[in-house]
């Protein structure tokens, strides 16, 4: 399993690579002047060229991106210009709300949805199943943010059951109740379409198990059903599951965005949307690797979890 995992890891070096290179040169390629936005009504040539020189911006591309890439090796992701603090404090500080948000979003769709899709398949062309089948396709068709706006004005404006807006209340609150309650709309929002989609696969796969010859042999011994779908065939699925989940994973971290900007929901998402309307470069190039480079590890993790359970996959 070790060496398993380290060959998973340094797998993974190329690819955290490559992300360098595409979002240092999709931020190169962005129309407009970094200094100039910087200074605004200050954009002297002079003020210009000087911001540009502290920048490394008056350097060649390639020079520029094995400079940034050196620092990041070393810890140092740069210095936010518009919040005048390290980037990789403001990422790391940001990044603690989007966890909670589509961590709890990730866990609503996994369990949910595996549910959902165990119960369809085991009902199979019932009405549990046909039921299950038209809620599963609704949520898939409507994108994260349309729900949010649509919930906020359901519950939020109308009812007043849930707040607008916000991680936490502006007076009082600050516990774990205020965030849940601040949590529930953003949180059902983002896992929607992920638990949609892990339901439809998760029914998938459960029907191809319960058509082997071990579960109608469990079957003939007398196994209870409710063993038989819930312990024999579920843990047979999961194999297949287990992957679809990493995918939704990346789904949720990646869809935060919206949902964090809809919500005002103070995370990572919120933070890289500003700071590409403020040109804020480095916080932008930051903020993605650091995202990028924790969607690799959990997808790391669950190809381990996805080993655990098929030592095949190792070989």
């Amino acid at each position: 399993m070790g060496g398993y995992i380290l060959k998973r890891l340094i797998s993974a070096v190329p690819v955290l690579l490559g992300i360098t290179v595409i979002v240092f040169l999709i931020m190169a390629m962005i129309p407009g002047d970094p200094a100039t936005a910087i200074l605004g009504s200050y954009a002297t040539p002079e003020n210009v060229a000087r911001i540009n020189r502290d920048l490394g911006l008056d350097k060649p591309l390639v020079a520029r991106y094995f400079i940034w890439l050196g620092n990041m090796l070393t810890g140092d992701f740069g210095r936010s210009f518009s919040l005048n603090r390290p980037v990789i404090d403001e990422v790391l500080d940001r990044f603690g709300a989007t966890l909670v948000l589509a961590g709890t979003s990730f866990i609503l769709c996994a369990i949910f949805g595996i549910v959902a899709g165990v119960i369809s398949a085991a009902r199979q062309y019932g009405l549990a199943d046909k039921a299950i089948t038209f809620v599963v396709l609704i949520g898939i068709s409507i994108p994260s943010f349309f729900l949010g706006m649509m919930m906020i004005l359901a519950f939020a404006v109308e009812r007043r059951w849930f707040p607008v807006s916000g991680m936490y209340a502006i007076y009082g609150g600050g516990d774990l109740p205020d965030l849940l309650w601040h949590l529930a709309m953003p949180a059902t929002a983002l896992a929607v379409v992920a638990t949609g989609v892990v339901a439809r696969l998760s029914r998938s796969a459960m029907l191809e198990v319960l058509r082997q010859d071990y579960i109608r042999t469990a079957r003939a011994k007398g196994v209870p059903e409710r063993r038989v779908i819930w312990w024999h065939a579920l843990k047979a699925a999961m194999v297949s599951i287990i992957p679809v989940l990493g995918i939704q994973a990346g789904f949720v971290l990646s869809g935060a965005v919206y949902v964090e900007i809809v919500f005002q929901w103070p995370g990572v998402g919120r933070m890289l949307v500003n700071a590409i309307l403020q040109r804020d470069i480095l916080l932008v190039q930051g903020g993605v690797v650091f995202v990028a480079a924790c969607y690799v590890l959990f997808n790391i993790a669950v190809d381990v979890a996805q080993s655990l359970l098929d030592p095949r996959i190792k070989t």
